[in-house]
């Protein structure tokens, strides 16, 4: 688990009592029935900017144009479902239709419409464009990201076009990744206010792309594990501590263009406003953890677990001084003054998947980062946090896939993946 760069921002929490619907979020993994957005007029947020309280409340929709796609930068939401897919058709012309449909279907749903014509009133004898589940729910803020995995740029003749910062991650120590979480010719990362309109979304796409992409793996997640707001209380991982100071703000535009956004000079011109992803699955020993004592679970984090404050600080966003943690303290590690800088963008949500044949918690953080180039991001990152952080000793990243997030759809004449399948590109 990457604390990296000291997160500072994040959002409030709720303090309602769950909902019916909210539930799901607490489940295990896979396809479990869903809901997409279906409603009237919504309050529209662009992606990056701060959650209007009052439009979050009613269920507002984000944006879906723009130069970059959203739920990067965009004000992280409650709930993800995350689904990785592989490619089954070897016809281009189809797969790029679906990569149409999909933006069409995915257009609809953030905006808080049912997919193409609905889910009733069409001819009987044939399926509904739309699952159903989501009528009468709001948008739930929800954003749909999408991105190419190494694997894809095998197939359609795409080879010569894989950008140079896509490299297959090299194997870190301590891992013990499960192939069948691993890896994937594409993803699509739905996060949502709402559990129901975020697994929905995956539903639909997945109904969308049958006979051309199959799901691979997929993973829900809940209570967000770092934000990009700023000015917000920083939420807790499952062990019970603040997780990350000083995560990139959507709102600091120098930030996200030196550190997330793929400049003009960095690669192909098709990735030109997008971005790198890495998801790992990182699985918690809970129960060895809850029998370690406070003073050693301070001293693996190098934060005190009431405030959040730094080793030697009183408050949770005092600059830390690394020297008064121990060498092997998480924070001190993954701190960017450790790493001659480095900083990533972080979008984590904790995980629950039932327990394992030994009645043992099946639960963590699924890690999600963006950053400008993954070979100065995350991999010298977590080499040097797999060699010594003490933190180690209670985790295991067991899942791990790599992505190219392309630009943003601009219009609606766009489509996801223009930039590098169009005959333009």
């Amino acid at each position: 688990m990457t604390d990296t760069q000291e997160a500072s921002t994040t959002e409030a929490g709720s303090s309602k009592a769950p909902s019916r619907r909210s539930l799901i979020g607490w489940g295990g993994a896979g396809l479990a029935l869903g809901a997409a957005a279906a409603g009237g007029a919504v309050a529209m947020t662009r992606a990056g900017n701060d959650v209007d309280p009052t439009a979050a409340e009613a269920g507002a929709a984000v944006a879906f144009h723009g130069v970059n796609q959203a739920g990067i930068a965009t004000p992280v939401q409650d709930r993800l479902h995350f689904a990785a897919f592989d490619v089954q058709t070897d016809d281009r012309a189809e797969f790029v239709q679906m990569l149409k449909d999909w933006t069409a279907a995915a257009r609809r749903m953030t905006g808080g419409k049912a997919v193409g014509a609905g889910a009733y009133g069409g001819l009987a004898e044939a399926p509904p464009d739309d699952t159903g589940e989501a009528l009468g729910l709001k948008p739930s803020r929800l954003t749909l990201t999408i991105g190419f995995g190494p694997s894809l740029f095998d197939k359609f003749g795409l080879k010569d076009h894989r950008p140079e910062a896509l490299v297959d991650l090299p194997q870190f120590p301590g891992e013990n990744l499960d192939k069948n979480r691993t890896g994937g010719d594409l993803c699509i990362q739905a996060c949502a206010d709402d559990p129901q309109v975020a697994v929905h979304a995956i539903r639909n796409l997945a109904r969308i792309g049958f006979g051309k992409v199959n799901i691979r793996w997929s993973q829900l997640g809940f209570g967000k594990t770092s934000s990009t707001t700023p000015d917000a209380q920083t939420p807790r991982n499952l062990m019970g501590f603040k997780d990350g100071t000083r995560n990139i703000a959507g709102t600091e535009t120098d930030r996200l263009k030196k550190f997330v956004w793929v400049g003009e000079k960095d690669g192909p011109d098709w990735m030109t406003g997008g971005s790198y992803l890495v998801a790992r699955r990182i699985r918690m020993h809970i129960e060895t953890w809850d029998r370690t004592s406070l003073q050693e679970q301070e001293d693996v984090f190098g934060r005190d677990k009431g405030e959040g404050a730094p080793v030697g600080k009183a408050k949770e966003h005092d600059k830390p001084f690394l020297k008064a943690m121990k060498p092997t303290a998480h924070v001190r590690l993954a701190h960017p003054d450790s790493n001659n800088g480095i900083t990533i963008l972080r979008r984590g949500y904790s995980f629950t998947d039932g327990t394992d044949g030994l009645g043992r918690l099946d639960a963590g953080l699924f890690f999600l980062a963006y950053q400008r180039d993954v070979r100065n991001g995350f991999i010298p990152l977590q080499r040097r946090l797999s060699a010594t952080d003490a933190l180690n000793e209670y985790i295991q990243h067991v899942g791990s896939a790599v992505f190219a997030v392309p630009p943003g759809v601009r219009d609606k004449d766009d489509w996801w993946g223009s930039t590098l399948f169009s005959k333009e590109a």
